[in-house]
């Protein structure tokens, strides 16, 4: 019967066809497939912020933090409340949602969220302010600009921003265009108290006036004749102007324009909720996000072209300063990954050139281009894109695609030199592998399924990792057993000085044949000296990997790095600007920044899937800072920490990283929960003193900061009543006469401004004028100082922030290592941290990148025995039987030693694609280990005597075993200067070198052992 390799030989037509399809396909695939920088991977949280204003914090945590808390406790959905903080008059609650949804699940999961957030309004107290749920929290705004202009306004910068949004939002790919660091434009009517109450006018009386003469009023219509006419009264003002011609009447019937009582202006706010500077000067960002899936260099270049045209309408001096430029970044990232494909490429077919001949280096090689562009054609088809960890993972299978076609090729070329008919030779070879080279690439794809099995968002993160190599290695093996054969039997021609069996045992006369089968044949015979010493390297790998470093995610290639600013908690935001803009004048002054972007009042918008902006508050700053390349960052963060120490002493600063993949900016967190929030303070001290101990620590801080003063006017109840004052005409007079009250609304075209009414500035900054404040005594008729109903004026401290974790009071006091890694020095303090005595009620955790290591290695452990099982029940179904599947998997711990070796030797980090690496050695060992067997039982099975028979299929596999290890490990070589993948190409480089070698000596040796083969004599 006819196999699929004569086949692929005798139908030459269906054959080539086959393969201009793959080529065709790929080549096609990878001009329209997705490019993208990292992976997409969907950030399964949302937020709900509810407005409470005038509530302290605790207040806030109690009567509104608390019901939200609760409802959203009731979704089937959630993982756990990550985190609820309430703040003076807000709360926020963060909810992460399970593991397992994706990101076409949360559309629904979202809705629920909304409904359930709306079924709760009802429990709200008066005063608090509807709940709005932020599921836009993971949107990437990869096109981020900064828009500046020396001598405009904000608003002549907005007016064009959103000129530029109405135009690039139509450019196709682009979702979203969004316009930040606006300051919003309020009209502002200072009144004087003592005016105000000269003219016995009640500040209510104003408040109706302005309220009522800016809205618009339905007057409805009349019928006139046939006619149905709408009526529209006049009286709206028309501009600022007019609203100070507005007639104020006092109690005595006088009327009196507003002009003549106070001043009304337009402006800025004086006290902004956030700002932002590009390169020192005041400026707007205009973030752009993309749809999913899209090619985002093409779109970059279209969106790059349309902004072109656009700012040669621009007003002479505006400025576009690119913060982050996504598709160039991707465009970069893909270029070079594509030059490492093509040099990974390069060294696999020079290698097999060098090892397998001109001829069968060539097809080998060939086969391999096939692969990889039917790779590209798969890949596209299935969505995914081009990016870091698809990219990476194609140059991790160069290597590994080239075994199939090995095997074949080496079985063919043997024949085919000894004189058998090519076809002959085709089906021989490929009915004695088929099977087991299907084995052994299920065997390898499996050792990656717990990447593809996990559910958490590391998992998520490299998730295109497996389906790369599931894609590519079921492509080799199939192009190995139809294209193989069939351009074996087209190049290869048989040598007429060869012919018979004892010319084919020729091929394996050489040199090194002969070294090796003499050093195996030593081996054997002193089998448990062998097996002595391999035990004894393999225990010294396991004491040695204690002194291995240990990481979770390295940081990215991106030349940017973050300085955050934290001033005292309750800083006003203007004295934070100033400290920032200092520190950011300082960064621009040094040799090698490109560009800076600071934000004063909370982060920057999500330009990048792995940046996680800061909540907003007014004590925080934040510049992004781009240099001309990655190695000066390390130098200029140097610089950075020691200015703001020496300048800045009593903030608290933190320089670091853009990541890669998932993480957080706090690499060692202790969490403490319990129900007394000063008893967490006081754990929270100690285990800073602890961090503080220690000298590689840096970033000490907690996250419920300092508390703040509150002063606390006492309220006289019995004179306050006899005046007729509530509590609540005290603190509108309180809040009006310092931070102003609104009164209103300018409509201006598309633009709504709120008017405030407030004094002039000179008693609005005296805090000592307190006691002069006016408030209205409707028993009098007329205003009466503060001070009559105020009889004590404390000042006190209070918590500005409380946080919630599962829903339990919870502080972090977190730290940092002065060294890349943190896992030396939180080894160091985590013993301290835990001898500090917690009272009943009290729990302590840790967070940070333990937290984060641990939850993507139990997701993916977690996956890991269903994979593993399979490997299992695979090897033995290929044999039939149990010793040769025993002797494989006895073999796999040995990749420890070279891993261990290698990271030690190169000073490299086992980090979590370092320990993928260690996954994927599992299946590229039992593969070899596989072919090795098969050869062996084969050679045995044929008559031959024990000892010679393992010996000779030793040998006749060596070749193949060495090349398909060598093409792997020398195809890593390009991963080397990227420090994504460079722990993991180590790894696998000195892991598979180390075990190859042992796996040629040992699995011989082990079989000898196992079926009790007698030395010779």
């Amino acid at each position: 019967m006819m196999n699929i390799a004569e086949y692929s030989i005798v139908n030459k037509v269906v054959s080539w066809l086959v393969v201009l399809i793959l080529v065709g396909g790929g080549l096609g695939a990878y001009e329209q497939m997705g490019k993208l920088e990292d992976p997409e991977y969907t950030i399964k949280e949302a937020k709900i912020f509810t407005r409470y204003p005038g509530a302290n914090a605790k207040q806030v945590n109690d009567e509104v933090t608390y019901h939200i808390e609760d409802a959203v406790q009731q979704m089937g959905q959630l993982k756990r409340i990550k985190m609820s903080i309430s703040r003076a008059g807000i709360s926020e609650v963060s909810v992460e949602f399970q593991d397992k949804y994706r990101k076409d699940d949360f559309p629904q999961i979202y809705d629920e969220l909304r409904r359930k957030i709306g079924d709760m309004q009802h429990k709200l107290p008066p005063g608090a302010q509807p709940s709005l749920v932020y599921d836009e929290f993971g949107d990437v705004y990869g096109i981020y600009y900064g828009l500046t202009g020396e001598g405009y306004t904000y608003r002549e910068l907005k007016d064009y921003a959103d000129l530029l949004k109405k135009e690039l939002v139509l450019v196709h790919g682009v979702r979203k265009v969004v316009i930040g660091g606006y300051i919003d434009e309020v009209v502002y009517i200072e009144l004087a108290r003592n005016r105000m109450a000269e003219l016995g006018i009640s500040p209510q009386t104003i408040i109706g006036v302005l309220e009522s003469q800016n809205v618009v009023a339905d007057a409805g219509r009349i019928r006139v004749n046939n006619d149905y006419i709408r009526v529209e009264p006049t009286g709206e003002s028309q501009s600022v102007k007019e609203i100070g011609d507005i007639l104020i009447s006092s109690d005595d019937r006088r009327l009196t324009y507003l002009k003549d009582i106070a001043t009304v202006r337009r402006g800025y706010q004086e006290v902004p909720s956030k700002l932002s500077y590009i390169n020192g000067k005041p400026g707007l960002t205009i973030g752009i996000s993309m749809i999913s899936g899209v090619n985002v260099v093409e779109v970059g270049r279209n969106l790059g072209k349309r902004g072109q045209e656009m700012m040669e309408l621009a007003p002479v001096g505006m400025e576009f300063t690119p913060i982050y430029d996504q598709a160039q970044e991707v465009e970069n990232s893909v270029n070079g990954f594509v030059i490492s494909v093509g040099q990974a490429l390069v060294i696999v077919i020079v290698v097999l050139l060098f090892f397998m001949g001109v001829r069968v280096g060539l097809i080998i090689g060939a086969v391999l281009l096939i692969t990889v562009c039917g790779t590209l054609w798969f890949m596209d088809m299935k969505a995914i894109e081009l990016q870091r960890i698809s990219l990476g993972a194609l140059i991790i299978a160069l290597g590994m695609l080239v075994d199939n076609a090995i095997v074949v090729a080496e079985g063919m070329l043997v024949r085919i030199r000894g004189g058998m008919d090519p076809v002959k030779a085709g089906n021989e070879v490929v009915s004695q592998t088929i099977w087991p080279l299907l084995g052994g690439t299920v065997i390898g794809i499996l050792a990656f399924s717990a990447i593809g099995l996990s559910q958490d968002s590391t998992g998520e993160f490299i998730n295109s990792l497996f389906w790369v190599i599931l894609i590519s290695l079921l492509l080799s093996w199939f192009t190995a057993i139809t294209t193989t054969p069939m351009l074996c039997a087209w190049l290869i021609k048989p040598d007429p000085k060869d012919s018979g069996s004892e010319e084919q045992a020729d091929a394996y006369s050489g040199a090194g044949f002969r070294i090796y089968r003499s050093l195996l044949a030593s081996a054997i015979r002193m089998r448990f000296v062998t097996l002595a010493v391999v035990v004894a390297l393999f225990a010294g790998s396991i004491a040695g990997f204690g002194f291995v470093r240990q990481a979770f995610f390295p940081d990215s290639n991106t030349p940017l790095f973050f300085v955050d600013l934290w001033e005292v908690e309750g800083t006003d935001i203007r004295h934070t600007r100033d400290d920032l803009l200092l520190i950011d004048e300082f960064i621009r002054a040094q040799e090698g920044v490109v560009t800076t972007s600071a934000f004063v009042g909370g982060g920057a918008d999500r330009f990048t899937l792995v940046y996680n902006p800061e909540s907003a508050t007014t004590a925080y700053g934040q510049i992004i800072v781009e240099m001309e390349s990655r190695e000066q960052i390390a130098a200029m963060k140097t610089k950075i920490e020691a200015f703001m120490e020496q300048t800045l002493p009593n903030t608290e600063p933190k320089v670091k990283n853009l990541r890669i993949g998932p993480g957080r900016d706090s690499k060692i967190e202790a969490r403490f929960s319990g129900p007394d929030y000063e008893v967490l303070r006081e754990l929270s001290e100690k285990a800073q003193a602890i961090f503080r101990a220690d000298p590689e620590a840096k970033d000490i801080r907690d996250d419920w900061r300092q508390p703040v003063k509150l002063i606390k006017p006492v309220f006289n109840e019995s004179v306050a009543r006899q005046l007729g004052i509530n509590r609540q005409d005290l603190a509108r007079a309180l809040k009006q006469g310092f931070e102003g009250t609104q009164v209103g609304i300018y409509r201006d075209g598309i633009r709504l401004l709120p008017m405030i009414l407030w004094p002039p500035a000179d008693e609005r900054e005296d805090v000592s004028s307190v006691q002069d404040l006016q408030v209205w005594s409707p028993v009098l008729n007329t205003s009466v100082p503060v001070g009559q109903v105020v009889s004590e004026w404390k000042t006190v401290w209070e918590n500005a922030i409380i946080r919630n974790r599962d829903r339990r009071a919870t502080i972090i006091a977190s730290t940092n290592p002065k060294s890349d890694l943190a896992t030396p020095l939180f080894e160091r303090v985590k013993p301290q941290v835990e001898a500090i005595e917690l009272p009943p009620g009290y729990l302590l955790e840790w967070g940070g990148e333990y937290e984060d290591t641990k939850n993507a290695q139990d997701a993916l452990f977690g996956a890991l025995p269903g994979g593993f099982l399979m490997m299992i029940i695979v090897t033995i179904l290929l044999f039939g039987k149990i010793r040769q599947p025993l002797i494989i998997w006895l073999t796999v711990p040995l990749a420890t030693i070279g891993i261990t070796a290698g990271l030690l030797i190169s000073n490299g980090a086992f980090d979590f694609m370092a320990l993928l690496g260690a996954l994927s050695l599992v299946g590229l060992l039992i593969k070899n280990a596989i072919v090795l067997i098969e050869e062996i039982d084969l050679q045995i099975g044929e008559g031959k005597e024990p000892f010679t028979g393992i010996l000779d299929a030793s040998v006749a596999r060596m070749r193949p075993v060495m090349m398909a290890a060598s093409t792997t490990i020398l195809g890593m070589i390009p991963l080397l200067p990227d420090v994504f993948f460079v722990n993991m190409a180590l790894t696998v480089m000195f892991g598979l070198g180390f075990a190859t070698v042992l796996t040629l000596v040992v699995i011989p040796v082990l079989y000898a052992v196992f079926f009790k083969v007698p030395n010779p004599r």
